[in-house]
């Protein structure tokens, strides 16, 4: 990445968009300038996702006009786009799991007539990645890797088209801190060389760190565009809102000494967590801290029954489960959150209401079986008020929501009826600061109905701030606990750093 490649400008006038009764974009204009970091923030639904795709072809405006270095847009699609110079970095990854991450990083501009990746194109991907240094091997399959090394793939994939401009949604949102810099480091390179860069992101942090101005949006309008010189976190957060936001984190309710042991873990073993030991009690949060690969999620995974435990017990309420399944834990009270809500967590063809029932279509069912929808429509209503999902459509299409509520919708599935034990892993993967406070009241209130919460979330103020004991793992590990109250960030990074360094195992 070294030439110098002019970026392309783009400018929207008056662009407005509709999803069935959503007005995702209301009469939108907005300069973005050739070689600048553009960013867009504002909540989940506000239409900054939205804009990104109108600007790289993905969607089409209902009306207004798109100028790309001046000129007129009349026919737009993703090709076309691409073969303007423009590429987009999507939220939610639209990788080929089946392929190669070499494959899915040329796919569609392979010098081979019959996509057959050559050696020359190895050896640009080689480039490429010491360019970036993410440390993905090419020949690897795309479906073996986790969440956060796939949304590398898809980074690099954007990389490799050479674009003039890049729109970035949400590209750190399963990245770790050291991952986050070293794309801030590319993109800052691709800068220099004069290409343009759109960034959607719900960090307000990263935001103010790497672009030139930021645009806010509210409800499908612009709210400003300002220097980020000339803005503050706390600026940015009442221009998204409306309001301040006094209190990000919520304090979590006193986890009560004589409540009793609800789920207990002895020596449990699987594929990379090893011998762990914890207990905990009705209405206790739990976080479970740790550097990428310590194991946090094959922890909950184990726990859960997705995978197989191999030596140990899981008890809980005092007895020792049999052989779990995902189907067994969830009839024995105990459910689980994933990361990836997309492809694990909601069945995207179908709609709000049929998400949020799935677990429990049992309990709506007349004794021949069919299911009674006033019924089952009451509970879902019940479950998205709840949680403030927008819109509060329940026939709406899963597929329409913002990131933001598709996750709000995974959470009402699952505390529909209150668990006994709830495993959240990254509950706030790319959620924006409003929606975020709507999940941390969720959990706190279903801990306060006397669920026990573990929790694993790569950003450590969530771990914290949220939590009553902290777990710390290391190497598939647990190294360590130690009450919330008494730790600071810095601590727990100094801890974990510490043992991966000396890979320390205690138990």
């Amino acid at each position: 990445m070294t030439s110098i490649v002019p970026g392309a400008s783009v400018a929207l006038r008056n662009v407005s968009k509709r999803f069935g009764a959503t007005q995702a974009l209301d009469s939108v204009s907005l300069h973005i300038e050739s070689g600048e970091i553009h960013a867009l923030v504002g909540e989940n639904g506000a239409g900054k996702s939205t804009l990104g795709k109108i600007i790289g072809g993905l969607y089409i405006q209902d009306r207004g006009e798109l100028l790309i270095d001046g000129e007129y847009i009349h026919k737009w699609d993703p090709p076309l786009a691409l073969a303007a110079g423009i590429a987009t970095i999507q939220q939610e990854l639209s990788l080929v799991p089946a392929r190669s991450v070499a494959e899915n990083v040329f796919l569609g501009i392979e010098w081979s007539r019959f996509g057959v990746i050559t050696g020359s194109e190895l050896q640009r991907y080689e480039q490429l990645e010491t360019e970036v240094g993410f440390g993905i091997p090419p020949h690897v399959n795309v479906g073996s890797l986790r969440l956060a090394d796939q949304q590398k793939v898809e980074i690099l994939r954007a990389l490799a088209r050479n674009a003039r401009l890049i729109i970035m949604d949400e590209p750190t949102s399963s990245l770790t801190k050291d991952e986050t810099d070293r794309l801030h480091d590319v993109i800052a390179d691709l800068k220099r060389e004069g290409r343009t860069i759109v960034y959607v992101s719900h960090f307000l942090d990263d935001v103010l760190e790497v672009a030139d101005r930021v645009t806010i949006m509210r409800d499908g309008v612009i709210t400003r565009t300002a220097p980020t010189s000339a803005e503050s976190k706390p600026s940015l957060i009442e221009g998204m809102l409306g309001r301040t936001l006094e209190a990000t984190f919520p304090s979590p309710p006193p986890a009560g000494q004589k409540h009793p042991v609800v789920l207990e873990a002895r020596a449990v073993t699987g594929r990379v967590p090893k011998s762990i030991s914890f207990k905990i009690k009705a209405g206790e949060i739990i976080g479970i801290a740790g550097l990428v690969g310590s194991g946090r999620t094959d922890l909950l995974r184990l726990l859960f029954g997705a995978e197989t435990l191999q030596e140990g017990e899981i008890v809980l309420d005092g007895e020792v489960l049999g052989p779990l399944t995902p189907r067994t834990a969830i009839e024995s009270g105990i459910v689980m959150l994933p990361e990836d809500r997309r492809n694990l967590g909601l069945v995207m063809v179908q709609n709000v209401r049929e998400n949020v029932t799935l677990p429990r279509l049992r309990e709506y069912a007349s004794p021949l079986g069919r299911i009674v929808q006033s019924e089952e429509t009451e509970a879902a209503l019940l479950a998205v008020d709840q949680l403030n999902v927008v819109p509060p459509e329940l026939e709406g299409d899963i597929e329409g929501f913002s990131g933001g509520n598709q996750q709000k919708v995974l959470f009402a599935k699952w505390t529909l009826r209150t668990p006994k034990v709830i495993l959240l892993d990254e509950p706030t993967r790319g959620v924006d600061i409003g929606a975020k406070r709507a999940i941390y009241d969720a959990i706190l209130g279903i801990a306060a109905e006397g669920a026990a919460v573990i929790l694993v979330s790569s950003e450590l103020e969530e771990v914290v701030h949220l939590s009553h004991r902290v777990l710390l793992m290391s190497e598939g590990r647990l190294i360590g606990s130690a009450d919330a109250g008494h730790l600071t960030m810095n601590e727990v990074l100094d801890r974990l750093f510490s043992a991966a360094e000396q890979k320390v195992e205690v138990s």
